[in-house]
């Protein structure tokens, strides 16, 4: 009789995991709390017709072709390349910053070569960079900085830049050219049928059984397994032994409009300095869906609830590492995915890392 693997959580990591296990020949039963697979990237279609993101906006970028590749075989693909604007004194400009938002923000004319000159006389240069704001402010200064970063990290995050890891802020690029996509990635989609379609063609195989509204605890106890695949929190498997991690959740306010073709000019605008939420997203840009009205969400981050985000601060790794030590002693565990690893990871990079850790179990 072939092993039996529990997968713990039906988003990428688990379902990823579990495909490559059942094609190994291998079985794998999935579980997951939520009445529903694909995790937070769970999408469905409004009591409108709207298809959404229930859990905010997932807009797929990766230049790893191996990893496109891979979940082309669960989706077709429609083209779709993400564009922000920040809001700055009740106008928006181009997000990230890049020539066009320094030539509109300040009445300028700057080519390429004057751009990085300007930022190059307002940056304030830091060494050793540690922080997230010495990210910002050695890049492109203090006006900016606060126009742009400072209150939208405040609100992300209930923290000051200064408090968090540098990590957080060089995830956002500084362009001197006028490229105002969000993301530079080779390879830029939406699945075509959504998310959740996706994820229900990757875990439709005879060796994968599913069972959702399923505590993890309820199971554990309850069943013999020759395995686990874990991609919940970590500290929660060991009981919070050391405490809890700190994550950063998030509440998700849903509205539709009726007659409303486009509710914005881009799919997703910023707002760092106003209102107790940090963006709204249109979900018809990320779509290309053709509807009479549109459905937008606004996020406003908050300290209780689902865990969303590691939250990067040097004591905080500190504390995964002492989790960490406990799962390498687990011996039928394995620990993949942003929750289980405490990484804040893309969602190509947790589809990676849930192949890689899916091939060292096989070979």
């Amino acid at each position: 009789m072939s092993a039996r693997y529990l997968v713990v959580g039906a988003g990428f990591a688990g379902s990823v995991m579990a495909r490559e296990l059942a094609e190994a020949g291998y079985r794998a039963h999935v579980i997951d709390r939520r009445p529903h697979v694909a995790g937070n990237a769970f999408d469905e279609h409004d009591s409108n017709g709207i298809l959404v993101h229930r859990y905010g906006p997932h807009i797929f970028h990766t230049n790893g072709e191996r990893i496109f590749a891979y979940l082309s075989r669960f989706t077709e693909w429609r083209p779709y390349e993400h564009r922000v604007r920040g809001v700055v004194d009740g106008t928006s400009y181009p997000f990230p910053i890049n020539r066009d938002t320094l030539n509109q923000l300040y009445g300028l004319d700057l080519d390429e070569a004057g751009a990085a000159a300007l930022f190059e006389r307002v940056r304030e240069p830091r060494d050793p960079v540690v922080t997230s704001e010495d990210v910002v402010l050695n890049s492109v200064g203090r006006d900016l900085y606060e126009k742009f970063f400072l209150n939208y990290t405040r609100k992300q995050w209930g923290l000051d830049p200064s408090e968090l890891k540098a990590g957080v802020a060089a995830r956002i690029p500084v362009r001197t050219d006028t490229d105002d996509r969000y993301f530079t990635d080779t390879f830029q989609a939406m699945p075509k049928d959504g998310y959740t379609r996706m994820f229900e063609r990757m875990l439709d195989h005879p060796n994968i059984t599913v069972e959702l509204g399923v505590e993890f605890d309820n199971v554990r106890a309850a069943e013999d397994f020759d395995h686990i695949v874990y991609t919940g929190p970590i500290d929660a498997f060991f009981g919070f032994r050391f405490g809890h991690l700190p994550y950063r959740s998030l509440r998700f306010e849903h509205e539709y409009l009726p007659d409303v073709d486009q509710y914005q000019e881009t799919g997703t605008i910023n707002y760092p300095n106003d209102h107790a939420y940090t963006r709204i997203t249109e979900f018809k840009h990320l779509t290309g869906q053709v509807h009479a009205g549109t459905s937008i969400v606004r996020e406003y981050p908050q300290a209780e609830g689902d865990p969303y985000y590691p939250v990067p601060r040097a004591e905080n790794e500190a504390l995964f590492k002492r989790y960490e030590a406990l799962a390498k002693e687990e011996s039928n565990v394995t620990f993949v995915g942003r929750l289980a690893q405490y990484r804040y990871y893309n969602m190509d990079q947790v589809v990676g890392a849930a192949l890689a850790a899916a091939r060292q179990l096989i070979d």
